[in-house]
Protein backbone atom coordinates (compact mmCIF):
# COMPACT_ATOMS: atom_id res chain seq x y z
CA UNK A 1 0.00 0.00 0.00
CA UNK A 2 2.57 2.68 1.11
CA UNK A 3 4.34 1.82 -2.85
CA UNK A 4 1.12 2.16 -4.27
CA UNK A 5 -0.31 5.46 -3.08
CA UNK A 6 3.16 6.72 -2.71
CA UNK A 7 2.55 7.57 -6.74
CA UNK A 8 0.37 10.17 -5.24
CA UNK A 9 2.09 13.32 -4.58
CA UNK A 10 1.56 15.66 -1.55
CA UNK A 11 2.73 18.54 0.36
CA UNK A 12 5.35 18.50 3.44
CA UNK A 13 4.25 20.32 6.69
CA UNK A 14 4.73 20.76 10.14
CA UNK A 15 2.08 20.36 12.55
CA UNK A 16 2.78 22.37 15.76
CA UNK A 17 0.46 22.79 19.58
CA UNK A 18 1.60 23.35 22.96
CA UNK A 19 1.20 20.41 25.85
CA UNK A 20 -0.79 21.01 28.38
CA UNK A 21 2.31 22.45 30.08
CA UNK A 22 2.58 25.03 27.22
CA UNK A 23 6.12 24.15 25.99
CA UNK A 24 5.83 23.62 22.26
CA UNK A 25 5.62 20.22 20.30
CA UNK A 26 5.25 19.42 16.69
CA UNK A 27 5.35 17.02 14.37
CA UNK A 28 6.19 16.37 10.28
CA UNK A 29 2.79 15.50 8.59
CA UNK A 30 2.18 14.87 4.57
CA UNK A 31 -1.44 14.34 4.94
CA UNK A 32 -2.75 17.43 4.83
CA UNK A 33 -5.97 18.83 3.16
CA UNK A 34 -8.23 21.51 2.75
CA UNK A 35 -12.19 20.61 3.48
CA UNK A 36 -14.03 23.58 3.02
CA UNK A 37 -14.24 27.25 2.58
CA UNK A 38 -17.81 27.63 4.69
CA UNK A 39 -16.99 27.23 7.36
CA UNK A 40 -13.59 27.17 6.72
CA UNK A 41 -11.68 24.06 7.54
CA UNK A 42 -8.80 21.58 7.17
CA UNK A 43 -7.42 18.23 7.74
CA UNK A 44 -4.53 16.48 8.60
CA UNK A 45 -3.76 12.73 9.72
CA UNK A 46 -1.74 12.12 12.70
CA UNK A 47 -0.52 8.54 14.47
CA UNK A 48 -2.40 8.36 17.63
CA UNK A 49 0.24 6.93 19.02
CA UNK A 50 2.50 9.26 18.55
CA UNK A 51 4.26 12.15 21.09
CA UNK A 52 3.32 15.11 20.06
CA UNK A 53 -0.51 14.78 18.60
CA UNK A 54 -1.78 13.52 21.76
CA UNK A 55 -0.56 16.57 23.64
CA UNK A 56 -1.80 18.76 20.83
CA UNK A 57 -5.29 17.68 21.06
CA UNK A 58 -5.15 18.29 24.82
CA UNK A 59 -5.15 21.87 24.10
CA UNK A 60 -7.10 21.99 21.14
CA UNK A 61 -5.57 24.60 19.09
CA UNK A 62 -2.35 23.74 16.22
CA UNK A 63 -0.50 25.78 13.21
CA UNK A 64 -0.42 23.78 10.13
CA UNK A 65 3.04 25.24 8.35
CA UNK A 66 3.34 24.33 4.91
CA UNK A 67 7.09 23.87 4.34
CA UNK A 68 9.17 25.55 1.04
CA UNK A 69 11.56 23.30 -1.04
CA UNK A 70 14.64 24.55 1.43
CA UNK A 71 13.14 23.18 4.55
CA UNK A 72 14.83 19.45 4.76
CA UNK A 73 16.33 20.44 7.82
CA UNK A 74 12.81 21.23 9.47
CA UNK A 75 11.39 18.12 8.25
CA UNK A 76 14.26 15.97 9.81
CA UNK A 77 13.81 18.16 12.72
CA UNK A 78 10.20 17.04 12.82
CA UNK A 79 10.41 13.88 11.73
CA UNK A 80 12.44 11.96 13.50
CA UNK A 81 11.05 9.99 16.50
CA UNK A 82 12.56 11.71 19.61
CA UNK A 83 14.76 14.80 20.39
CA UNK A 84 14.30 18.24 20.98
CA UNK A 85 12.54 20.02 18.00
CA UNK A 86 12.43 23.34 19.15
CA UNK A 87 15.44 23.93 20.47
CA UNK A 88 18.02 26.88 18.69
CA UNK A 89 15.19 27.40 16.59
CA UNK A 90 13.72 30.61 16.28
CA UNK A 91 9.72 30.19 16.49
CA UNK A 92 7.16 32.78 17.37
CA UNK A 93 4.13 31.91 19.33
CA UNK A 94 0.27 32.40 17.13
CA UNK A 95 -2.10 33.63 18.91
CA UNK A 96 -5.07 31.42 17.31
CA UNK A 97 -3.22 28.16 17.10
CA UNK A 98 0.49 26.41 17.55
CA UNK A 99 4.13 27.50 17.12
CA UNK A 100 4.42 29.86 13.88
CA UNK A 101 8.00 28.35 12.07
CA UNK A 102 10.51 30.41 9.85
CA UNK A 103 10.41 30.18 6.62
CA UNK A 104 6.78 28.39 5.86
CA UNK A 105 4.74 29.09 2.72
CA UNK A 106 1.78 29.35 4.67
CA UNK A 107 0.57 28.56 8.08
CA UNK A 108 -3.09 27.74 9.34
CA UNK A 109 -3.80 28.35 12.79
CA UNK A 110 -6.65 26.63 13.51
CA UNK A 111 -8.84 24.76 16.46
CA UNK A 112 -9.62 21.05 16.58
CA UNK A 113 -13.18 20.91 15.75
CA UNK A 114 -13.57 17.07 15.47
CA UNK A 115 -10.94 14.07 15.65
CA UNK A 116 -11.89 10.37 14.01
CA UNK A 117 -10.24 7.44 14.73
CA UNK A 118 -9.24 5.52 11.48
CA UNK A 119 -7.26 2.66 12.22
CA UNK A 120 -3.68 3.56 13.80
CA UNK A 121 -4.24 7.28 12.76
CA UNK A 122 -6.54 9.86 13.78
CA UNK A 123 -8.44 12.37 11.08
CA UNK A 124 -8.34 15.72 12.75
CA UNK A 125 -10.93 17.83 11.19
CA UNK A 126 -9.77 21.65 12.38
CA UNK A 127 -11.47 24.85 12.08
CA UNK A 128 -9.40 28.01 10.73
CA UNK A 129 -8.46 30.86 12.45
CA UNK A 130 -5.96 32.53 11.13
CA UNK A 131 -4.03 32.22 7.90
CA UNK A 132 -0.35 33.60 6.85
CA UNK A 133 0.86 33.82 3.77
CA UNK A 134 4.49 34.00 4.72
CA UNK A 135 6.86 33.05 2.36
CA UNK A 136 6.91 33.03 -1.50
CA UNK A 137 8.77 29.93 -3.03
CA UNK A 138 8.06 26.36 -4.04
CA UNK A 139 6.68 23.65 -2.26
CA UNK A 140 8.39 20.65 -0.82
CA UNK A 141 7.04 17.46 -1.80
CA UNK A 142 6.78 14.04 -1.13
CA UNK A 143 6.61 11.57 -3.79
CA UNK A 144 7.55 7.89 -3.94
CA UNK A 145 9.52 7.72 -0.50
CA UNK A 146 11.57 11.21 -2.07
CA UNK A 147 11.20 14.76 -1.21
CA UNK A 148 11.29 16.22 -4.44
CA UNK A 149 10.76 19.82 -5.69
CA UNK A 150 9.41 20.52 -9.33
CA UNK A 151 10.42 23.87 -10.85
CA UNK A 152 10.14 24.88 -14.50
CA UNK A 153 12.46 26.96 -15.73
CA UNK A 154 11.38 28.94 -18.15
CA UNK A 155 14.59 30.40 -19.78
CA UNK A 156 15.67 26.73 -20.17
CA UNK A 157 15.25 24.40 -23.08
CA UNK A 158 12.97 21.48 -23.32
CA UNK A 159 15.34 19.03 -22.35
CA UNK A 160 16.41 21.35 -19.19
CA UNK A 161 12.69 21.17 -18.26
CA UNK A 162 12.41 17.85 -18.68
CA UNK A 163 15.34 17.48 -16.03
CA UNK A 164 14.73 19.95 -13.35
CA UNK A 165 13.46 17.21 -10.78
CA UNK A 166 15.64 17.60 -7.72
CA UNK A 167 14.97 14.28 -5.83
CA UNK A 168 16.21 14.56 -2.21
CA UNK A 169 17.48 11.61 -0.12
CA UNK A 170 14.96 8.71 0.56
CA UNK A 171 14.08 9.89 4.50
CA UNK A 172 10.22 8.51 4.96
CA UNK A 173 10.27 5.73 2.30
Amino acid sequence: MRHALGHFATGVTVVTGYAPTRHPVGFACQSFASVSLDPPLVLFCADHRGRSWPLIRDTGRFTVNVLGHLQRDLVERFGRPSGLRFDDLPWEPSPDGGPSLPGALVRVHCQVEKVHTAGDHDVVIGRVLGLDDAEAGRPMLFYRGRFSVTERRASGSADEAAHSDELLDDYWG
